[in-house]
């Protein structure tokens, strides 16, 4: 049986899914947007503040058939977010191709670590210091979201904004548990390099998944 489920995921047939949600859009260009998240398990690029850590073991969730996933989400909503986790692990292709059937416009939240794959509207390039992107990844990202955990991560923004597209939105965004010390030192860091935009996790402030 193991072995038929390898071959599944590699083909992209199924998919580890941790959850599955209908919500709004809570970060970036598309905040306040009602959106269908699908979070797909298994990352190994390890940020030590990451808050879905237990996303991290993609055998600690229930395998999906992707086509089915994909019309479960758009009954929803035709705005499907991939997310994770780092859902580039996988192969997206058909439960890509299945939600384009189905009139969707598809987004992914990607560290870029990762080859890219699937039919993808809207890129989301969070890059990570532990597991830096592709390079190919970069002239294809709409957004750039940096994740602001200490006094370096400006410097690092910095570096990976000199390699997107100049079409691509620049997010600086706090690490939640860090946003009292954070938000005042982007806001600053903003004034002086106002081409950054300051992202903020409104989820978490309206309680929403």
């Amino acid at each position: 049986m193991k072995i038929e489920e390898d071959i599944l995921l590699k083909e992209g047939k199924m998919l580890p899914v941790m959850e599955h949600f209908y919500t709004l859009q809570g970060e970036g260009a598309h905040t306040g947007k009602a959106a269908y998240f699908i979070r797909l398990g298994g990352c190994d690029v390890g940020c030590h503040w990451c808050d879905v850590k237990e996303s991290w073991d993609p055998t600690l969730h229930p395998l999906m058939n992707a086509e089915e996933i994909a019309e479960t989400a758009a009954r929803h909503c035709k705005t499907i977010v991939l997310t994770g986790g780092e859902p580039l692990m996988w192969n997206l292709d058909i439960l890509t191709s299945r939600l384009k059937a189905l009139g969707c416009t598809i987004h992914i939240e990607t560290s870029g670590a990762y080859p890219m794959s699937g039919q993808i509207d809207w890129i989301t390039l969070s890059p990570k210091k532990t597991g830096l992107p592709k390079e190919e990844i970069y002239a294809e990202a709409h957004e750039l979201k940096v994740i602001v955990f200490n006094n370096n991560d400006f410097k690092f923004a910095q570096e990976q904004a000199a390699k997107v597209s100049e079409n691509c939105t620049l997010y600086l965004q706090s690490e939640w548990s860090k946003r009292d010390e954070m938000y005042p030192k982007i806001t600053d860091f903003i004034l002086e390099h106002p081409e950054w935009r300051a992202s903020v996790q409104t989820h978490k402030y309206l309680n929403i998944p």
